[in-house]
């Protein structure tokens, strides 16, 4: 059976109550001009790395219908908005609005691209001829979102489709696959590496649109159906989205250059999942947590027969994975004991003070185990059959690109970290940890015994770091204390608060995009980190719960009038009666 609850849109109120008469006529208006955007040139000459991409450049203007790339992009957003400005359909003004927004973020990206490139807005404008696209379509996205907002903005709607459960699984795998194209797709966006001329504007001008298509169907209430059908199938889709993951290797992503970044966020994702225990679920501030990560590289580059470790021990790597995870584990719980008396800004204190010890402790190679400046090269790297996981791969005529197992590896490992996490956080134990985060004292009152608590969370999530840092130390081939300071552990923390504290995808999605950013923003050079300070302020400002939140902390941010705070409310008294029963 098939459903919707929608409630009707609000009147708009302010500046914009005198416009919704003109709110159809400005949406349709802005969707024709941001149609006219992209067929209209938006570079007036060619400038010095060549002429603008998908034949925006006047000169190369021979084929003004055969649209790629960014102008695909605002053609399809536009076609969408003259559509909906006409059609009755449910959350219509929401809808526009995300789409209005991806327009001027394509818009904006391209031609201040083009400006800045060209030397004035004459590269966009009258100079060796005239090319009004960056303009038009830029209008075009404003009156959208003024469109939009002058008749109001609906309530998110709430589709209740309730199909057959083979339909759905096979709904599910549709699913899944676009999400693979999609993460594929935004690897690749501007070239391998961002090298490419006019990377970094294709990859943000492709970032745009896909915030404007993902917000538009967020408006639409289909994410919120398909998280409801991941619910339904919640194992199923847990498989489903381990296989997408394996098989990122198979599309244009399946390089070795992105192998490499792929592990790279993999071990600061199973380190954030950790972390996520500590901050997330006990609400215990640590900014010194990437030294477990070091201390798990360290005892598995000691104990993989690397040239230079005073040990001489050579054992296998999956116990080598056991040994380190254990070892962190230790220091943790050292590091969590003056945690039963210190809290707040002083933990802090006592973290940042562990994580300072533990580098200057690796840097003057105490007890001669972590090589000081020299650092410990050559461990050997992990291997299987006789085939080395830094090698390429081939398997029936099909060429895997090198580290292709290692990609498969930490895969692997952040799905067992996934399940770790998953049932310590809906546990007695998880619960424990959540009134903590909540009010310690009133924790204490109702019988928590909260210090040993806490020391359980330093352990549990020091272990997960340590698990991470052995496979970190095989797939570098190399461990120095440059790679744990301060400045690590503050990357991890905003991998969690920005994925969204107490999720599990939230810290993978927070790491993947602190990572991924600045490769894709190289060709920015000095202005590379700037760029990607201001996305994270953006992303932080409208949206303070995090990338994917958890229902707590969305219910908390939410305004008391926002429609989620209910659901939010509702699926946490939900979860409240499933485990007490």
């Amino acid at each position: 059976m098939t459903t919707l609850e929608k409630a009707p849109a609000p009147a708009p109120t302010g500046r914009l109550a005198g416009l919704t008469a003109y709110a159809t006529p400005l949406r349709a208006a802005g969707g024709v001009l941001t149609v006219v955007g992209a067929y209209l040139p938006w570079a007036t000459f060619v400038l010095n790395d060549g002429a603008y991409p998908e034949q925006a450049t006047l000169e190369f203007f021979t084929v003004p219908f055969g649209v790629t790339g960014f102008r695909l992009h605002l053609l399809l957003f536009g076609l969408a908005a003259i559509v909906l400005a006409l059609v009755a359909v449910p959350a219509k003004g929401r809808i526009i609005r995300a789409l209005g927004f991806g327009v001027v973020a394509m818009s904006v990206v391209n031609g201040l691209y083009i400006v800045a490139e060209g030397g004035g807005l004459g590269a966009v404008t009258v100079a060796d001829g005239v090319a009004f696209g960056a303009l038009a379509a830029l209008v075009g996205g404003v009156l959208l979102v003024v469109g939009a907002n002058a008749g109001g903005i609906e309530p998110q709607p709430v589709w209740t489709w309730r199909l057959n459960a083979w339909v759905e699984r096979a709904l599910l795998i549709v699913i899944f696959l676009l999400l693979l194209l999609l993460v594929a797709a935004v690897l690749t966006s501007g070239g391998q590496g961002g090298g490419a001329s006019y990377a970094g504007a294709i990859f943000l001008s492709f970032l745009g649109a896909v915030g404007g298509l993902m917000a538009a169907l967020s408006a639409s209430g289909l994410f919120g159906w398909i998280t409801a059908l991941t619910e339904r199938h919640r194992i199923y889709s847990v498989l489903l989205l381990l296989v997408t993951a394996l098989l990122l290797p198979l599309t244009s992503a399946g390089t070795e250059y992105w192998m490499t970044v792929a592990a790279t966020i993999g071990v600061y994702a199973a380190t954030a999942i950790g972390l996520n225990i500590v901050v997330g679920l006990a609400g215990l501030l640590d900014l010194g947590y990437v030294a477990f990560l070091g201390i798990g590289a360290f005892v598995a580059a000691n104990l993989s027969g690397a040239a230079a470790s005073q040990i001489g021990i050579t054992l296998p790597f999956p116990l080598v994975m056991i040994i380190s995870a254990i070892v962190a584990g230790i220091f943790g719980a050292i590091v969590g004991s003056p945690t039963l008396r210190v809290r707040g800004d002083y933990l802090a204190i006592v973290t940042l003070a562990f994580g300072e010890i533990f580098v200057r402790s690796a840097q003057n190679n105490i007890g001669g185990l972590t090589g000081g400046s020299n650092a410990i090269p050559n461990i050997p790297p992990v291997s299987l059959f006789g085939n080395d996981f830094n090698e390429g791969l081939e398997i029936g005529g099909l060429e895997l690109p090198p580290g292709f197992l290692y990609y498969v590896l930490i895969v692997l490992i952040i799905s067992a970290v996934m399940v770790v996490f998953a049932n310590l956080k809906f546990s007695r134990l998880g619960r424990a940890w959540i009134a903590i985060r909540e009010d310690e004292d009133a924790a204490r009152a109702m019988g928590i015994r909260t210090g040993p608590i806490k020391i359980l969370a330093f352990l549990i999530g020091a272990m997960l770091a340590g698990l991470a840092g052995a496979f970190y130390a095989h797939k570098l081939g190399t461990v120095s204390y440059e790679s744990f300071r301060f400045l690590e552990s503050v990357t991890l923390l905003a991998a969690v608060i920005l994925g969204g504290m107490g999720t599990i995808p939230g810290a993978v999605l927070g790491a993947s995009v602190l990572f991924v950013l600045p490769e894709k923003l190289r060709e920015f050079s000095e202005y590379r980190l700037l760029l990607f300070g201001i996305a994270l302020v953006l992303i932080m400002r409208f949206r303070p719960q995090g990338i994917v939140p958890d229902a707590h902390r969305r219910a908390e941010l939410a305004p008391e009038t926002d429609p989620a705070i209910i659901a939010a409310e509702e699926k946490v008294a939900a979860e409240a009666k499933e485990h007490k029963s």
